[in-house]
């Protein structure tokens, strides 16, 4: 299979510094949507009149729409062109925050939500997979950067801004102001982002489509119904077994096709598989922590929408300081040395937010803050990167949809898990609603989990992404 690469009209292509920050504000969007949304649960539920708990539906609902339609992200990007799926995918995520912005109950906004999933599903892998057909593996590790910054200010600007929106107007203009960065960003990716397809036509796997998606689907709201008893035992359990055997169909199914829409076969190059599964325990806390903290602030320490804000985003703000940082960390330690002692780090300050209360002086819960989003960027900045090293080129669309899969699968999980935990230790307390040891438990779980990462990072090879980190191994 060949690669077509149609050039925007310009007089020169742009470099990859261009094309990066333009799918950086495609990130930059859903990130800021994400976080935005995180702070402003509460007041979204006292809205709807349901419980706060039971407002991680509003998240778990748009991760399960990336879960099952990235997949196919890869394959349509190949079809259609990646600037007009990219293009469209934007368009797509824009109409969805209008739809959440005039919902008027839960059930409408999950559905919004839904819809805002199927953009964002294509928005992101897609522009992803744009740097990596078009960068040398040489220059992958800086080109990640620069894809971070911009999408890092949007967990930095969040908080605070959903809190000043929650505070002093309504919680729907954090989905209004996604309308002008996503004209925006169609302007910017019709001018500037090159249109990379297949030259040949691959059968899109039909069957395949469906199986992963009702496995995926099942297996995130039966988790999501259990984690705050939302429905019977019987349910959820029947949700979650239903999505255990699709899923083994779409196994046996993979192995007889040319061209699954998941490529189970890419979980042999060694660098991808470590990835994957480090990877994916790693974010079971990434996709707890936003959840937990803001809840944690709020209801735990009695702050405002506007003061819980200001204080969360400081570990978006240490995340955003790593950009300079990647590069030369990588290129002298090495990916396997820096991910095994960089993942313990950032694990032992998620698990310092778990003594958090609010006599501690203010300077040290944001010292934590910083430290944890610093070291978290850097995990998943060198995870991100090394799954790569050994797939080849025109591998990269498989590679890039099985990958962002489970990276949100993990961070839907993340969630499920720090609800999950939040609820059993008020029902096992006998609290009326949550009480700060009842956050402390959630946080702990969350690191455990992810802790079990720091053996797998151990098996990388010494020389793991050397040709992308520069790093030469004594």
């Amino acid at each position: 299979m060949r690669l077509f690469v149609a050039r925007p009209r310009m007089n020169a292509a742009p470099g990859f510094r261009t094309v990066a920050l333009i799918i950086a504000s495609a990130m930059f969007m859903e990130q800021l949507d994400g976080t935005i949304l995180a702070t402003a649960l509460p007041a979204m539920a006292e809205s709807f009149d349901v419980s706060p708990l039971h407002m991680s539906v509003a998240l778990t609902s748009y991760m399960l729409s990336l879960a099952v339609f990235i997949p196919a992200s890869g394959a349509i990007a190949d079809r259609y062109g990646s600037r007009n799926v990219f293009r469209a995918a934007i368009a797509l995520f824009t109409l969805g925050s209008v739809l959440c912005g005039v919902s008027g109950n839960l059930p409408l906004l999950v559905l919004s939500r839904l819809l805002q999933g199927i953009g964002g599903a294509m928005m992101v892998p897609v522009g992803r997979l744009v740097l990596l057909r078009s960068v040398p593996k040489s220059e992958l590790v800086s080109a990640m950067s620069w894809l971070l910054v911009p999408a890092l200010i949007g967990p930095v600007v969040g908080p605070p801004l959903g809190g000043f929106i929650v505070t002093w107007a309504s919680w729907r203009w954090i989905f209004y102001i996604n309308v002008p960065i996503g004209i925006a960003g169609m302007w910017l990716a019709s001018r500037y982002v090159p249109d990379i397809r297949l030259s040949e036509k691959v059968r899109f796997d039909k069957l395949g489509f469906v199986l992963s998606g009702a496995s995926l689907s099942c297996l995130v709201f039966g988790l999501e119904m259990a984690s705050h008893g939302a429905t019977s035992l019987y349910g959820s359990t029947g949700l979650v077994v239903t999505g255990l055997v699709t899923g083994a169909l779409y196994v046996w199914h993979a192995r007889r096709v040319e061209n699954p829409i998941l490529d189970l076969s890419l979980m042999r190059f060694t660098t991808f598989r470590l990835s994957v599964v480090a990877g994916s325990l790693t974010r079971i806390t990434a996709g707890g922590m936003p959840f937990l903290l803001p809840l944690m602030m709020q209801l735990g320490f009695g702050l405002s929408a506007a003061h819980s804000g200001v204080v969360t985003f400081v570990s978006a703000l240490g995340a955003m300081l790593m950009k300079a940082t990647a590069s030369p960390v990588l290129r002298k330690w090495g990916f396997r040395n820096t991910m095994v002692w960089n993942g313990v780090l950032s694990m032992i300050c998620v698990a310092l937010c778990a003594a958090f209360r609010p006599d501690w002086p203010l300077w040290t819960i944001y010292t934590v803050l910083l430290l944890s989003g610093f070291f978290q960027s850097l995990q998943f900045s060198a995870y991100n990167t090394v799954a790569y090293a050994d797939v080849p080129s025109e591998r990269f669309s498989a590679a890039t949809s099985f990958y962002s899969t489970f990276q949100q699968l993990m961070l839907s999980l993340g969630i499920c898990v720090a609800a999950a935990s939040l609820h059993a230790s008020v029902a096992w307390h006998g609290h009326e609603s949550s009480q700060l040891t009842d956050f402390s438990v959630a946080f702990l779980v969350i690191t455990l989990v992810s802790l079990i990462a720091a053996p797998v990072c151990a098996l990388f090879p010494r020389n793991a992404g050397a040709e992308m980190s520069g790093h030469r191994s004594r």
